[in-house]
């Protein structure tokens, strides 16, 4: 499994959600954390493929499944995720590739409308998402404690129960 959070902040939530559900699957499935966002360039169709696209691309492929966290800014997914996402339409790598989504904000919205952003850009790319793989978390900032763990008994038990779903699309038998 590959996880992409939509922040660059080094003290993201998004990223710690990442963190949080490496931290708590161990047996079910290894999961890496992608940290090249920040150097892929802009997309622009017309040139040839960067050599780090090329690498961000055999990732996403290589990997069984994809959990992206993303914060929502200006009612959308950051810039660097969209451009991300952009640098794969009609390569196929996330072509019917189980996908779970996640939005943490810290609003009462949880970032819903750059789930929905998100949810549409993923569609366009033929992942294979349900509702049982999406989770918007609101009020993220009273989630984690001093240390920036998470401390949320009812989040991590939605995680856990994410995780699960996506896995459960890899292997429908179990």
């Amino acid at each position: 499994m590959l996880g992409i959070s939509g922040s660059l902040r080094k003290d993201s939530t998004n990223s710690l959600i990442l963190q949080t559900i490496q931290l708590h699957q161990s047996g079910m499935a290894d999961m890496e954390i992608y940290s090249g966002l920040d150097q892929l360039p802009h997309f622009n169709p017309g040139i040839t493929e960067p050599d780090i696209v090329k690498e961000f691309k055999q990732k996403l492929a290589a990997a069984d499944a994809l959990i992206i966290s993303t914060p929502e800014y200006a009612f959308g997914v950051p810039g660097v995720l969209k451009n991300a996402l952009d640098w794969l339409v009609s390569s196929g790598e996330l072509n019917e590739k189980p996908v779970a989504a996640i939005s943490a904000s810290p609003l009462w919205s949880g970032g819903d409308k750059a789930m929905a952003s998100l949810l549409l850009t993923l569609q366009a790319l033929g992942t294979h998402t349900s509702e049982n793989t999406t989770l918007s978390i609101p009020l993220i900032k009273t989630r984690f404690n001093s240390d920036m763990q998470l401390t949320d008994p009812e989040i991590l038990h939605q995680l856990k129960n994410l995780v699960k779903n996506l896995l459960c699309i890899l292997n429908p038998k179990t």
